[in-house]
């Protein structure tokens, strides 16, 4: 008879309650992943064609998966690593799975070096909106600023520097006492300052344009990179296939219907990355730029927006402070499984862990500060070091994950277990979907691009 392991000890924490798991999982899925890539990728791969393949991912693929790793943190009351260790025995299967969870881990410490760099772009930006510094100037100056922004590694180094303490000082003290207390008041003014940014793109905006370009289907858009595009940031704004949801599911409480939990955090998370889409696109034909002008498009638009408003610097600043708080509670998100994985394997103070982990993905982010300036002739196939920091974990190993936890959940884990853990209305067709569909899809996608 195979022994399950009980040596590690469980997660003790417990979310106050199920709005707080909410509020803290749409905080953790809703950040960059929505406002600051969303527009950018859309615009890329060619905006409908895009959001409808996203879509489908979501429904079919994201939806299922988030359940399979909430679960499995939720039984286990573990890290991701231990939890699929624990449970894999608990199932009489192989401890191997844990390698899961480290691929998960690896994924989580690349996303959050270039996540940290990105957010300290919103650091300095939340600067400069209150200092006023966009007022009247033409969509020419601003991408200028931007230009110069970014060619200066000292600067940008020094914003990431910031960012990643700012993360680092949360989970030193624990989800509980920052992650919810934030995510109660920042996730609702997010929302009502992306509607304020719809409106204004529907006053001042191409806003028709805009729409059709974000709404109107093209199937011939539809290829094997905008397929494999929308499955990278199907699992990158929901957080999934690196155990980081999972590691938040060991603090679920027993009561809380994992089925309409994850419908509503899946939808508000989709509604944010189309309402950045909504308020960003109608700027960007408005003033005649690129809809696919790369990661710094949330960083002209935007300014755009606020050189025209004699409250610019007010809306401007409230609009990076709330960008910061987005991004801060998904670093945070990518951050905890990391800590906890050092807390309970080698029994480390929190705040040492996260000291830990903070300077190895700040470290790693060095890299990607330079492929902006110093080192942005240095390149593998046409891609930077940020571009390779970004497309390795998000569309290669998030998804490879996502199909390991799919794997595990649907094959691996008995299905008297998963029963307990999943509403009985949906266990159907949600094992079907996580047995089948979700692979199978993964599959596909990955032999169909080779």
């Amino acid at each position: 008879m195979v022994r399950v392991e009980t040596s590690v000890p469980v997660v003790r924490e417990r979310w106050s309650s199920k709005l707080a798991f909410i509020l803290a999982a749409t905080g953790a899925a809703v950040g960059l992943g929505n406002i600051w890539r969303f527009p950018y990728m859309a615009g890329m791969y060619g905006g409908s064609a895009f959001l409808l393949i996203y879509l489908i991912f979501v429904l079919i693929i994201g939806l299922p998966i988030m359940i399979a790793e909430i679960l499995i943190g939720r039984r286990s009351r573990k890290n991701p690593v231990d939890a699929l260790i624990t449970l894999a025995q608990e199932s009489n299967h192989s401890r191997k799975w844990g390698l899961l969870g480290w691929l998960g881990a690896l994924a989580l410490l690349l996303i959050l070096s270039f996540y940290s760099v990105v957010a300290g772009w919103n650091v300095a930006y939340l600067i400069k909106s209150f200092s006023n510094e966009f007022y009247q100037l033409n969509p020419a100056q601003i991408t200028n600023m931007w230009k110069s922004f970014l060619a200066n590694p000292w600067h940008l180094l020094g914003w990431h520097s910031i960012f990643m303490f700012l993360t680092m000082v949360v989970v030193a003290k624990g989800v509980k006492g920052g992650l919810e207390k934030a995510t109660k008041f920042m996730m609702p003014a997010l929302y009502v300052i992306l509607f304020i940014l719809v409106i204004y793109a529907f006053s001042y905006g191409n806003f028709n344009k805009g729409f059709h370009f974000l709404f109107d289907f093209n199937h011939s858009k539809i290829t094997t990179s905008v397929v494999i595009a929308a499955l990278g940031h199907a699992f990158f704004t929901l957080a999934l296939g690196a155990g980081a949801m999972a590691m938040y599911g060991a603090y679920v409480p027993r009561n809380v219907n994992l089925g309409k939990t994850v419908l509503i955090v899946a939808s508000l998370d989709v509604l944010v990355a189309i309402l950045s889409g909504l308020a960003i696109f109608p700027i960007v034909f408005a003033y005649h730029l690129p809809p696919n002008s790369g990661p710094g498009l949330m960083y002209v638009t935007l300014p755009i927006i606020l050189a025209h408003l004699s409250s610019g610097w007010f809306i401007g600043g409230l609009c990076f402070l709330l960008l910061l708080f987005a991004a801060w509670t998904s670093s945070i998100n990518l951050a905890e499984p990391l800590v906890v994985i050092l807390t309970e394997r080698l029994g480390l103070k929190r705040t040492y862990a996260a000291i830990i982990i903070g300077l190895t993905a700040w470290f790693i982010g060095i890299g990607s500060v330079l492929s902006f300036n110093r080192w942005q002739s240095i390149k593998l196939h046409g891609l930077t070091i940020f571009d390779i920091s970004t497309n390795l974990p998000t569309d290669i190993i998030l998804p490879l994950g996502g199909l390991g936890f799919a794997i595990f959940a649907g094959w691996v884990m008995k299905k008297t277990i998963t029963q307990k853990e999943v509403p009985s209305e949906i266990y159907s067709i949600w094992r079907f979907l996580v047995r089948y569909v979700a692979p199978l899809g993964i599959l596909i996608v990955f032999i169909s691009s080779i």
